[in-house]
């Protein structure tokens, strides 16, 4: 594995996906790891998160600021500034930020995703709103993600 020296700057502009409230930097590309991780950070609108979805690279997020309702296979939980979640790779899963707010988290995914190019696709798929389950699939294959469903509401309750 070949790991180069990385700055990330702080003031770079963010990915922005409006129809989800999402606002992303990804703050270490694959390249940075050879491909073992990358590293974004995301600011979550208040009441919003991305559909319901699936991938084989597995995640960890650490809560920044705010709480947000997180899914894995069905089962709800909080999770709040300072927390850590760990989801494995091929676990169905979404979040919504919970506040009134917004929410920060830092996500390092594993093996590494082509962050910025995943999401600035995803923009354009989502410029004129969350489109329909199908238009979203289709998207996806190209890099493996399953959508499921529609994103997590923040009236939705925790199971645990």
């Amino acid at each position: 594995m070949s790991i180069s020296f990385l700055h990330s700057l702080g003031a770079e502009a963010p990915i922005k996906i409006p129809a989800i409230g999402l606002d992303l930097f990804v703050r270490m590309p694959p390249s940075a790891s050879g491909g073992e991780f990358c590293f974004i950070e995301t600011i979550n609108a208040p009441g919003a998160g991305p559909p319901r979805h699936r991938h084989r690279e597995a995640e960890i997020f650490r809560v920044l600021e705010g709480r947000y309702l997180y899914e894995m296979d069905g089962r709800r939980f909080y999770a709040e500034a300072g927390d850590v979640v760990s989801l494995p790779g091929g676990a169905e899963h979404g979040f919504v930020n919970v506040t009134d707010k917004p929410a920060r988290q830092y996500i390092l995914m594993a093996p590494a995703l082509d962050a910025e190019a995943f999401f600035t696709e995803l923009a354009g798929t989502m410029r004129n709103g969350i489109p329909d389950q199908a238009l979203l699939n289709a998207f996806g294959a190209k890099w493996r993600v399953e959508f499921l469903g529609p994103p997590l509401k923040s009236t939705d309750q925790p199971t645990e």
